[in-house]
């Protein structure tokens, strides 16, 4: 019965119209970003004296895996945790303003397992974003740069790293399974905002704000030695895994501190929503 009520709602999340904006806006800013590297003349000649000035071919390194990777940076800062964001204060605000809540209610499941099942299929959303993500800027790259050269990728605060095609293609495989970690925190943010009384926008954009606040915070050089201490920090470690030694420790300690945010969300959205008074 659980499989099947979580069927029911991922009909019920993937049925919206709404819920395939941040799939078509990703598509769309991953064609826009490849198109014009590859065509606009001076970001393209940008580009090549990046990797030149590096001391590396441009004809072996300008490819399908470095152009993903310079759009995956942007999009993981920016887009995703947007959409995501979008989808987690939905699913249960968006239920209470349809009017729709306290006849799912009335039926013989508890208010926990009915969270925990609009949480889970958040989760999935997230993770099928996140792979979109990946495929689509695979797929938009593979069109315009060549499709098998090496990975050169310079973040910034990070050293820069070049790999082969298939390391390359390793580390970029990677960096996404932690952007969806990072994805499922966000929702989980939104989520738990979602089971207060508010609007499905009002719950988005009051974790994006948390968010950006955290950010703001995180970039103020006297807070430096407290950076460990930021969300930001743990959210955005996936970038570490660009790097030629990636250190599993930190990646290991920032995901068992992301699930515990993610679960300590959860918990406390089903607490608010057990003693919410939905008949009023």
């Amino acid at each position: 019965m659980f499989f099947y009520q979580l069927k029911g709602e991922l009909w019920k999340l993937f049925g919206k119209k709404r819920t395939y904006l941040g799939f078509l806006m990703l598509l769309l800013a991953q064609l826009l970003i490849a198109s014009l590297l590859r065509f606009s003349p001076p970001a393209h000649r940008s580009l090549m004296h990046t990797v030149e000035r590096s001391g590396f071919g441009p004809g072996r390194y300008l490819s399908m895996l470095t152009v993903a990777t310079v759009m995956v940076v942007v999009l993981a800062y920016t887009m995703l945790p947007l959409y995501v964001a979008l989808i987690g204060g939905d699913l249960v605000s968006k239920e209470a303003e349809d009017g729709t809540l306290r006849m799912i209610l009335a039926r013989p499941v508890s208010r926990v397992r009915l969270l925990c099942l609009k949480w889970l299929a958040g989760s999935i959303f997230s993770a099928v974003l996140v792979l979109l993500l990946m495929l689509g800027g695979l797929l938009c790259c593979g069109l315009f740069f060549p499709a098998t050269g090496g990975l050169f990728v310079q973040i910034p605060g990070e050293d820069l790293a070049v790999f082969g095609f298939a390391g390359g293609l390793e580390h970029f495989l990677l960096a996404h399974l932690f952007l969806i970690a990072k994805a499922i925190t966000i929702m989980s943010l939104a989520f738990m905002f979602s089971c207060f009384n508010m609007k499905p926008a009002a719950a988005a954009i009051l974790a994006l704000s948390l968010l950006l606040l955290d950010r703001i915070l995180m970039e103020i050089p006297y807070f430096h030695d407290l950076t460990e201490y930021f969300v930001g920090y743990h959210l955005n470690l996936w970038q570490t895994l660009f790097q030629e030694h990636i250190p599993w420790w930190r990646i290991g300690e920032s995901l068992g501190i992301l699930f515990g945010l993610s679960l300590s969300f959860l918990i406390v959205g089903t607490t608010v929503f057990q003693v919410r008074d939905i008949k009023s």
